[in-house]
């Protein structure tokens, strides 16, 4: 396993992230126990959750199914690098109550106080803000962080689904209290949607944060779905996302020639979207989320493969990037 530094902080982490979101809805406790042993036994140390992953009436359950894991010792907390997240509503589901989500200081104050006791550790290493709140001031937020930074409850804040400005906006109001401020964001990037590429990845590299891409795959679209479809490999290889986009003419015909291109080369379409993430500027490394081992496997492949300039610059002419801003919109 190859690691990176954070962003500017000096935490050393895993280029794969393990995202944990389909433990408990999709992946049993069992099975996802023996992941995240196969992760660690391969090197990567860097876990990623929110506090609603289970969601629905089972929200909070993904973070008790790692807490269960933890508390089987050998040390597997000490070696883990834990990510969670706040912002999303955790009353109860009969309840419609306030102050049980967003960013308000009381709110933090709940969640993480919860996440803690779910996850049975007493520090997080990475707090995230699931979304940005519009309705709660920097200042409050900051306030909120820097005395749970002091308790030892969390050793670092990070974002993700920002916008560069609201990027910019966090940490201009951090370095005002003398606070360290953001350190990562997680946004929405693969080869299909390279929209962050415009202002969200500039802004994080310009405050020195790691861009941890979520849905590297875009959905499983990456994921040789054409070559699923002919194979008859079921309503989820081309679900949500993949299904949509390959409706669209113009779309499939990218993932055809992607897939063809793949096929040239000899390797597997999921290695090569995740192996692309990799070679991106800023970015530390892409969240996968396994509900199988057999997709871990393959994430992990994905990073001893190295993809010659000629290979990525196929890549470019079939999904073109936006380009910069504001060039790619002005003069």
């Amino acid at each position: 396993m190859e690691y990176t530094q954070l962003g500017r902080s000096g935490l050393k982490v895993s280029r794969l992230v393990l995202g944990t979101m389909n433990f408990g809805p999709q992946t049993d406790e069992a099975d996802s126990h023996a992941i995240m042993d196969s992760a660690l036994a391969a090197g990567v140390n860097y876990f990623d959750t929110a506090n609603v992953y289970g969601w629905g009436a089972n929200k909070g359950r993904t973070e008790e199914i790692i807490g269960s894991w933890f508390a089987q010792g050998g040390g597997r907390r000490d070696k883990v690098v834990l990510a969670t997240k706040v912002y999303g509503n955790m009353a109860a589901e009969d309840a419609d109550w306030p102050n049980y989500d967003r960013l308000s200081a009381l709110n933090i104050r709940r969640a993480v106080e919860a996440s803690l006791k779910r996850l049975g550790t007493d520090y997080i290493d990475i707090y995230q803000f699931h979304h940005v709140d519009r309705n709660t001031p920097w200042e409050e937020i900051w306030q909120a962080i820097d005395v749970l930074v002091q308790q030892g409850k969390i050793l670092y804040a990070g974002s993700s689904n920002f916008a560069g400005w609201h990027i910019a906006q966090a940490n201009e109001a951090a370095a005002r209290r003398g606070s360290l401020g953001l350190v990562s964001e997680q946004c929405l990037y693969n080869l299909a949607k390279r929209e962050a590429e415009m202002e969200v990845i500039p802004s994080a590299q310009h405050y020195g944060l790691g861009v941890i891409p979520w849905s590297p795959l875009n959905g499983g679209l990456l994921g040789g779905a054409l070559r699923k479809q002919r194979e008859g490999g079921g309503a989820r290889s081309t679900g949500g996302r993949s299904a949509d986009a390959l409706k669209s003419p113009q779309q499939r015909d990218q993932v055809q020639a992607y897939e063809d291109l793949c096929d040239k080369h000899g390797v597997d379409p999921g290695d090569v979207g995740l192996a692309w993430l990799l070679t991106r500027p800023g970015v530390t490394g892409p969240i996968v989320g396994p509900r199988v081992q057999a997709q871990l496997d393959s994430a992990l492949r994905a990073v001893e493969l190295k993809l010659s300039q000629e290979f990525l610059d196929s890549l470019d002419e079939i999904f073109p990037g936006p380009g910069p801003s504001p060039e790619s919109f002005a003069w």
